[in-house]
């Protein structure tokens, strides 16, 4: 089955239970917040964590925290389909701080009766190291913040591998601060510069992103709906996508994600989709 049609399908299953979800009354929500942030110490405060720019770790993380989280997405690239596919593990040896690594592919399919020839080759992008420090949480006024820095080493694609291995640095420090309105409503920023180093043309520039986020949490679960505004600024030039998404809560351990993107100022990009299945071994509600 297509991809689109395995995102299609898990939509309309996300649907069938968020209906579901919105039976929940507003006893119940205080409940389930009282016993994510309460529970255990230090304090927490709870967040919806966007499904697309993810953050490394939940803020305001605690020790022993792990997740596991597999990606997979289509992108319609006008002459041809990137297909992409990520596995990444994040955990908080410590409170408040956490570490992930990521292996991010991309496949290339070509369209409209293109040759093999005419798409790029298929590549393990990079190697991603990342660290976030959540130096700020205030559980009265629902408000987290934290710093981060993600190191990427890129590597040559499938047809010039090892030559070189690693092709160029990029290094992007970040900020994110959140904050939750009520009970369900749930806004976030996450903000910082990407500098991109190719060390065959010994070159350097940067890009700047603003992502910012909203969500509506369903009441008593860790459902939700909601919206990322990608948002990318590189010479001037402003490029923004917008990505619809819908997390549903599968189990104590288990999540799926589901997101769409809308190219707003895109040349070359149509539509795309993205599905990312979240496991937290040992994770209970009252976390």
């Amino acid at each position: 089955m297509k991809m689109k049609n395995v995102l299609l399908c898990s939509l309309v299953f996300v649907l069938s239970h968020v209906g579901y979800g919105q039976s929940s009354n507003a006893e119940k929500d205080s409940v389930f917040i009282h016993q994510f942030e309460e529970g255990h110490e230090p304090v927490k405060v709870l967040h919806a964590e966007p499904l697309f720019i993810d953050l490394i770790r939940d803020l305001g993380a605690r020790k022993g925290e792990k997740e596991w989280n597999v990606g997979l997405g289509l992108t319609d690239n006008v002459e041809y389909d990137a297909y992409e596919a990520l596995v990444e593990y994040e955990w908080a040896p410590v409170n408040r701080l956490g570490f992930e690594i990521e292996l991010p592919f991309t496949f290339y399919s070509p369209v409209n009766g293109r040759g093999a020839d005419s798409v790029p080759y298929n590549e393990l992008n990079s190697i991603k190291l990342a660290t976030q420090w959540s130096f700020f949480v205030n559980e009265p006024g629902a408000i987290s913040m934290a710093i981060g820095y993600i190191n990427e080493f890129e590597l040559s694609n499938f047809g010039n591998f090892g030559d070189p291995l690693v092709k160029g640095n990029v290094y992007n420090p970040f900020y994110v601060i959140a904050k939750r309105w009520g009970n369900n409503f749930h806004t976030l920023i996450y903000t910082g510069p990407m500098i991109h180093q190719d060390f065959a043309s010994h070159t350097v520039h940067t890009t700047y992103d603003i992502n910012t986020n909203f969500h509506y949490m369903i009441p008593g679960t860790r459902n939700f709906m909601g919206v990322e505004f990608n948002k990318t600024i590189h010479n001037g030039d402003f490029d923004m996508t917008i990505r619809p998404q819908m997390r549903l809560d599968v189990s104590d351990e288990l999540l799926i994600g589901i997101v769409v993107g809308i190219p707003v100022s895109r040349e070359n990009e149509n539509l795309s989709s993205f599905i990312r299945l979240i496991w937290e071994p040992g994770h209970s509600k009252t976390k």
